[in-house]
């Protein structure tokens, strides 16, 4: 775009906000003619940074609620079910989830699914052989979506561990804790980065503070021995997943800046994005995706819009 004289836009999601120097932000910043960021944590950050605060957008990610089910209806099983779904890297807080599933009192019972991959897996499947614990754990590997959404479905409890990795790496709002909701699932999580931006503690699910296994371990007992408010908590993050972050709202305020920033040359009614192609031509390559109640009848849109 600078080669070409063009303006521009970014978006910003994580690591690469975090591991990067303030003064390459702030070069980027005042370059680009706005940036899109999916937290708020994200974008008090930046917008701290920029003499034009008002280019950076929050953007939440969102999740696209037609490709998941209804939720199922959960029976009180005789052991806990725990799941999490991550990678097995510094910043998913792993580590602190074994030390704290070491702590539980031997006569509780549960199970622990992990599905992901990652360069920590001998090392935490290692940790869990010294504390006597591997014969409580399923280490899943990569599985696709189906499989992630059907394992979901079967836990009582899903935790994510978050924490800050040693180069500053950190998550932003995992997805994963949105899909979770999504099924009824509880989670337990930690107050990193932008994760109380979705869950409040005690409604949406519980919060501990990133690197405690003792306070995690703590939740983790209590939950365990609490159906009714596991129960409680999955529904209230089901209901907030579905008011507030579905992915519609994000497009529409995603398609307001493109069009701001193209002026006469925007397409009417629709906003062009990276995809695959509907149509040929000049289309393709692209993927269109509607405004809402658009009725335009171009080629893209096709009669209804």
């Amino acid at each position: 775009a600078m080669m070409r004289g063009i303006p521009w836009a970014a978006s910003a999601h994580a690591r690469d906000i975090w591991t990067s120097p303030d003064w390459e932000k702030r070069e980027k910043l005042a370059e680009m003619e706005f940036l899109a960021t999916c937290t708020a944590a994200n974008a008090a950050h930046l917008r701290g940074l920029s003499d034009a605060p008002g280019k950076v957008d929050l953007v939440y990610h969102g999740l696209d609620l037609s490709r998941f089910p209804d939720p199922p209806e959960r029976e009180v099983s005789d052991r806990l079910r725990l799941l999490s779904v991550g990678r097995l890297v510094a910043k998913k807080g792993y580590d602190d989830l074994i030390a704290a599933l070491a702590l539980l009192p031997r006569d509780l019972p549960w199970h622990f699914t992990h599905i992901g991959g990652g360069e920590l897996k001998d090392q935490l499947n290692k940790a869990a052989q010294d504390a006597g614990i591997a014969d409580r754990i399923t280490w899943l590997g990569k599985r696709d979506q189906t499989e992630v959404i059907a394992a979901m479905r079967d836990a009582d409890l899903f935790v994510l561990p978050s924490k800050i990795a040693g180069d500053g790496d950190r998550d932003g709002l995992p997805n994963v804790l949105m899909e979770a909701a999504s099924q009824g699932l509880p989670s337990l999580s930690t107050t990193v980065s932008a994760i109380p931006e979705f869950i409040e503690d005690g409604v949406h699910g519980a919060l501990v503070p990133p690197g405690d296994p003792q306070a995690l371990a703590a939740r983790l007992e209590g939950l365990a021995r609490d159906p009714a408010a596991r129960a409680a908590m999955g529904a209230a993050a089901r209901a907030r997943v579905v008011a507030e972050f579905g992915m519609e709202r994000g497009i529409r305020a995603l398609a307001r800046r493109l069009a701001a920033l193209l002026g006469d040359k925007a397409p009417p009614r629709h906003m062009v994005m990276g995809g695959a192609a509907p149509t040929g031509g000049a289309q393709a390559g692209r993927q269109v995706l509607h405004h809402e109640g658009a009725d335009c009848g171009c080629a893209s849109c096709g009669p209804q819009g």
